[in-house]
């Protein structure tokens, strides 16, 4: 086995021993108010970043480009009560229109 699968395997079982200790750990009981909250908010935290990142992102600047618009146009539909499967078809068409108008 090459180094490179080495780290995929130890990484992978890494993963899945962090996954399984919550419940293996705390089994029944349920987590204090405080850090259910934290817990809470760490998904919407994480794909924010990841959009925003991804957004904004370019080689080692800030790129402004037509994903912005798409963007905004996705997170207007969804705040608008629109379901996210669509949201994110307005938000590529939107991309998508940017792109073809800016040349």
């Amino acid at each position: 086995m090459t180094d490179i699968w080495i780290v995929v395997v130890v990484v992978g079982l890494t993963t899945m021993a962090f996954k399984a200790a919550g419940p293996v750990v705390l089994g029944t009981r349920a987590l204090p108010r405080r850090v259910q909250n934290v817990v809470d908010l760490l998904a919407p935290v994480m794909l924010t970043s990841l959009v925003v990142t991804q957004t904004f992102g370019g080689d080692e600047e800030i790129a402004v480009d037509a994903r912005v618009p798409g963007v905004l146009a996705g997170a207007f539909a969804v705040w608008r009560g629109l379901h996210l499967i669509p949201a994110m078809v307005i938000g590529a068409v939107v991309t998508a229109l940017v792109r073809q108008l800016s040349g």
